[in-house]
């Protein structure tokens, strides 16, 4: 195992960066539909810039009527999206009562229906594609510790901007974590950034030391700070215009931010705004699932899971685990053990983590791992204990 000493960054976004408005907004549309049919179709994407909203996709619902009211209902369920966040007006970002919002709906491809509803009944993938599972041990909830801190800083920026503790902040925030390996053992927190949306006309002494003391000093431990730790608060000066008044959102372009901080490779595949048949999302869910039963099993200190699949097919056309030398027994063992302990077909992982509920668009912030949210089936751990005991 290399022990070399390196360093390693990863970053988060905040709730009101613009393309995690976009991706809020997609699966707060996907959440309407399923809440009213669970086996709706749904690819919703989200376009958000200055004070102009796009709301389009491709749909598919047994109700023939369903499909129009959630188009009727579109443009509510975002500016509401938009109020949640804490965006009141143009000078926060953007005004959820004033801004233009379009509605772009079509129907599910005909093609693409009949190339996943296979003739025994089964669900085909909804796309080609590779999904990537991980876990390690760096963390309690088995994150890798840059992206896992990088969610709680910008996380804690949202929660003292809604609680009125600091009310000068905004909605738009940003954080990246720098942080010290020695081989694959966390060795020290070398420097951090946060990038917040502020109030017009503060000093930028007294933000950053305010920054320092209620987001910074409560989550960064003393402990792990290298000798050189180094802090920057807007480096670039002051952040007063954010939001979509700042920059462009899309749904899709967060997608290192949604899943391992560039810790493990990525499929390229985006989650948000996509119903469980598309194994873009499912079969990411799964695979994390997997990797953090493995770990929370003392299989391996660190795991990799990868699945890939053909449109129209059931089954895998692939499987490979990964423990990067941190593993109890040969990696190929794993393998056996997955496919025998795993349900990897579309609706198995729907059934096994049961998917078809609307609980996506809490999903679009702050990481789809490593949270403790009751209705993130694949962050638990229940199978740890039956795969502690398999003979392989």
């Amino acid at each position: 195992m290399n022990n070399r000493r390196h360093l390693f960054t990863s970053e988060s976004v905040a709730e009101g960066h613009p393309d995690k408005i976009a991706d809020q907004i997609s699966d707060a549309i996907l959440d309407a539909f399923l809440a009213e049919e669970p086996t709706a179709k749904v690819a919703c994407e989200t376009f958000v810039a200055d004070n102009l909203l796009v709301i389009a996709g491709e749909f598919k619902t047994a109700r023939k009527t369903l499909f129009s009211e959630i188009q009727n209902r579109a443009e509510e369920i975002a500016r509401q999206v938009l109020r949640d966040i804490g965006y009141q007006d143009a000078e926060t970002g953007i005004d959820p009562n004033s801004c233009e919002v379009q509605v772009r709906f079509n129907h599910q491809s005909i093609q693409i229906h009949k190339g996943i509803t296979l003739a025994d009944g089964d669900i085909g993938a909804g796309d080609q594609g590779l999904m990537f599972g991980y876990a390690c041990d760096e963390t309690p909830d088995l994150m890798p510790y840059p992206i896992w801190l990088a969610h709680r800083l910008v996380k804690r920026q949202a929660e003292l901007r809604k609680s009125g503790a600091l009310p000068w902040l905004r909605p738009d925030a940003k954080s990246q974590v720098t942080v010290a390996y020695e081989g694959q053992r966390v060795a020290g927190i070398e420097n951090v950034i946060i990038s917040t949306q502020i109030e017009r006309d503060l000093d930028p002494v007294w933000v950053t030391q305010e920054i320092t003391r209620a987001i910074i000093d409560p989550l960064v431990p003393m402990e792990l700070r290298s000798p050189g730790f180094r802090l920057w608060v807007n480096p670039a000066g002051p952040f007063e215009i954010g939001g979509p008044n700042g920059d462009t959102g899309l749904t899709g372009r967060k997608i290192i931010v949604d899943t391992y901080g560039g810790s493990c490779p990525h499929g390229g595949g985006a989650f948000s705004g996509k119903d469980p048949t598309k194994v873009d999302r499912s079969a990411a869910y799964m695979a994390r699932y997997i990797a953090k039963n493995l770990v929370a099993a003392g299989y391996a200190k660190r795991c990799l899971v990868q699945l890939a699949y053909a449109i129209g097919v059931a089954e895998p056309v692939s499987l490979l685990i990964e423990t990067y030398g941190t593993g109890n027994m040969p990696d190929e063992k794993l393998e056996t053990m997955v496919r025998s302990s795993f349900e990897l077909t579309p609706r198995g992982i729907i059934d096994s983590l049961d998917l078809r509920r609307p609980i996506y668009r809490q999903t679009a912030a702050y990481g789809h791992f490593g949270r403790t949210e009751p209705e993130f089936t694949w962050e638990r751990t229940d199978q740890a204990g039956k795969l502690a005991l398999f003979d392989v």
